[in-house]
C-alpha cells in the first residue's frame, strides 16, 4: 500500500507529460502565441536586423531574446513552418520545466516522491476558478502557452535556483561556476522578464538561507558582473531600457490583482506547510522566497505598480512545492517535539512511540487535504480535457469549463503575403502577424515603438463609421496598407462602400479579407 501511494505521483506525472505532449501536436491558440510566431518569422528573414515583429518599423524589441534567436535560426536552417517550429519549442520548454523541477525539489527533500508530487501541485494546487496567464503554471494556463518563452525561462529558473543550492554548500567550486550561474541568470531574464524577476528572488532565497562564507559571496558578486555584461552587451534590444516602461503595460496587468481568492485559494494550503517549515528554520529556502515575492505583490498593488503583479508565481510557487515536500514525510519534527526533556529510557520509548503514531496521522490528516485540494484545483481545469479531445467530445458538465481556443487567421495565407500591411483591429492584430504581415498598429503594448499612439489613432479613425473615405485613403497610403480585415456583415458593413476596397475572400464569424484597390 505504501509503495503504491509513493508510486501514485509518479504515474500521475507520467499522465500529465503523455496528455500535454497531446495538447502540444495540437497546440491551441489563445493568448500571446502570434506575437512569439511573429518574432520567430522576423528573425527567419533577417537574422541580424528582424525590425518590429508585428507593425512595419526598424525598432527593437524585448522579444528578441536568445531563445527566439534560436528558435528564427531553426526555422532558417530547416525551413519548418513557424507552427511546427513553436511545437519543438514547446517540447524543448517541457522538458527543462520539468527536468529543473525534478533538480531543485531535490535539493529540499531526499524523498523519491516529492518531485512528483511537486509536479502535481504545480499544475493543480491553484484555486477553484479558472485562470491562465503567461508565466503560471496550471494545468490550462500550461497547455496554452507551453511554447512561450516564459515556460522556458521559468524551466531555466529551477535549474538556476537547483545549481544555485549546489554551488553555494561548498567553497571549492572554481570562478567557472559561478560564470555560468551569471550567465544563466541573464538569460533567464532576457527570454522573459517577469520570469527573471521571479528567478532572481528564488536565487536569492537560496543564497541568504544558505548563509555562506566570505569566499562565496565574492565569486558570486563575480557571477552577478557577469550576468550584467550580458545584459549590457545584448544587441536586439536594450535591457535596462525597460524600466522605464509603464503605462498601458501597467493597466494590462490590473485584473493580476482582482480576484485572489478564486485563482488562488487552494495554495493557502501550500501557506500552511511554509509556517510548519519556518516553524523549523527561520531561514528556510522556501519561506524567504515566498515572503520576498509577497512584499513585491503588495508594494505594486499599493503603488499602483500593477506590472509588479507578474511576481506571483513567486509567491505560488514555494508554497506549492512546500505543500508537496511536506506531505512526503518533511514533518518528521512533529514526532521529535515529543521526546525534548524526557529522562529515562523506557519513558523515552513510550513517547516516542507516540510521537510517530501522532507524526503518521499528522501525515494521513495532511495527506487528505492536499488530495482534496488538488481534486477541487483540477476539476476547476478539466476543461483542458477539449484541447486534446475537441469539444464535441466533452461531458456538457466538462464542456462548461472548457474555452474555446482562438481559430487564426490561416485562411488569408493565399493572398496575403510575408511583409503586406493589414489594417485590423486588436483582436485580429494579435495573430495576424504569426503569418509573415504586419499590421497598421501593433495587438500588445510595445514601449520601443515611438509612434505606438499615432498607430492606434490611425486604426480607430479608420474603423469609425464617421470618417470620410478621403481621410481613409490617406490612412492607407500613409502606413502603406494593402489590405483590410474586418467584419462584413452587421451594422458596421456600409462603412465600407465606395471606400476603395474589394472583397477578396470570407473567413470564420463573419470575418472578411479586403484588397485595397489602388
Amino acid at each position: 500500500m505504501r509503495v503504491a501511494l509513493r508510486a501514485a505521483p509518479s504515474a500521475a506525472v507520467a499522465v500529465l507529460l503523455v496528455f500535454l505532449l497531446l495538447v502540444i501536436a495540437r497546440l491551441p491558440w489563445a493568448g500571446d502565441l502570434g506575437m512569439h510566431a511573429a518574432t520567430i518569422e522576423r528573425l527567419r528573414h533577417d537574422l541580424l536586423r528582424p525590425g518590429n515583429p508585428l507593425v512595419d518599423a526598424d525598432t527593437p524589441s524585448p522579444y528578441y531574446s536568445p531563445w527566439m534567436v534560436v528558435l528564427g535560426c531553426l526555422a532558417r536552417v530547416t525551413g519548418a513552418s513557424v507552427f511546427v517550429v513553436l511545437r519543438i519549442a514547446a517540447v524543448a520548454g517541457l522538458g527543462l520545466l520539468v527536468t529543473g523541477v525534478w533538480r531543485y525539489v531535490r535539493t529540499l527533500s531526499p524523498h523519491r516522491a516529492a518531485p512528483a508530487l511537486a509536479l502535481v501541485c504545480l499544475l493543480f494546487l491553484w484555486g477553484p476558478q479558472l485562470f491562465a496567464w503567461s508565466g503560471f503554471l496550471g494545468l490550462n494556463s500550461l497547455a496554452l502557452t507551453v511554447s512561450y518563452p516564459s515556460v522556458f525561462a521559468l524551466g531555466l529558473a529551477f535549474h538556476l535556483w537547483a545549481w544555485l543550492a549546489r554551488a553555494v554548500g561548498r567553497t571549492n567550486r572554481g570562478w567557472g561556476v559561478w560564470a555560468g550561474l551569471g550567465v544563466l541568470w541573464a538569460a533567464i531574464l532576457l527570454c522573459h522578464q517577469f520570469s527573471g524577476v521571479v528567478a532572481s528572488l528564488g536565487a536569492l532565497a537560496v543564497v541568504a538561507a544558505a548563509r555562506p562564507p566570505g569566499v562565496v559571496w565574492r565569486r558570486l558578486g563575480a557571477g552577478l558582473l557577469v550576468g550584467m555584461v550580458v545584459l549590457w552587451v545584448w544587441p536586439y534590444y536594450d535591457f535596462f531600457a525597460l524600466f522605464g516602461a509603464g503605462g498601458e503595460l501597467e493597466s494590462v496587468h490590473r485584473g493580476l490583482y482582482r480576484d485572489l481568492a478564486g485563482r488562488f485559494g487552494l495554495v493557502l494550503v501550500g501557506v500552511v506547510a511554509l509556517g510548519l517549515r519556518w516553524w523549523r528554520d527561520r531561514w528556510d529556502p522556501l519561506v524567504l522566497f515566498f515572503v520576498s515575492a509577497v512584499a513585491v505583490f503588495v508594494a505594486g498593488g499599493v503603488t499602483g505598480h500593477w506590472s509588479w503583479g507578474r511576481v506571483l508565481p513567486g509567491v505560488v510557487i514555494p508554497a506549492q512545492v512546500a505543500a508537496a515536500v511536506e506531505a512526503v514525510g518533511a514533518v518528521g519534527a512533529v514526532g521529535a517535539v515529543g521526546a525534548v526533556g524526557v529522562v529515562g529510557v523506557g519513558r523515552t520509548t513510550e513517547v516516542r512511540a507516540r510521537g510517530v503514531r501522532r507524526e503518521r496521522w499528522w501525515r494521513v490528516g495532511w495527506g487528505c487535504v492536499l488530495a482534496g485540494a488538488l481534486g477541487v484545483g483540477a476539476w476547476a481545469q478539466v476543461g483542458t480535457v477539449g484541447y486534446v479531445v475537441g469539444r464535441g467530445a466533452l461531458p456538457g458538465v466538462v464542456e462548461a469549463r472548457y474555452r474555446e481556443p482562438w481559430v487564426g487567421y490561416h485562411w488569408i495565407t493565399p493572398w496575403v503575403r510575408y511583409g503586406d500591411v493589414v489594417m485590423a483591429r486588436t483582436g485580429a492584430a494579435r495573430q495576424i502577424p504569426a503569418y509573415g504581415a504586419y499590421t497598421v498598429a501593433p495587438g500588445y503594448p510595445d514601449f520601443f515603438l515611438p509612434d505606438e499612439g499615432r498607430r492606434e489613432v490611425a486604426v480607430r479613425r479608420y474603423f469609425d463609421v464617421g470618417t470620410s473615405v478621403g481621410e481613409r485613403r490617406e490612412i492607407v497610403r500613409g502606413y502603406g496598407v494593402r489590405w483590410v480585415v474586418d467584419r462584413g456583415v452587421g451594422a458596421g458593413a456600409g462603412v465600407w462602400r465606395g471606400a476603395g476596397l474589394r472583397v477578396v475572400a470570407r473567413g470564420p464569424g463573419g470575418q472578411v479579407l479586403y484588397a485595397v484597390v489602388p
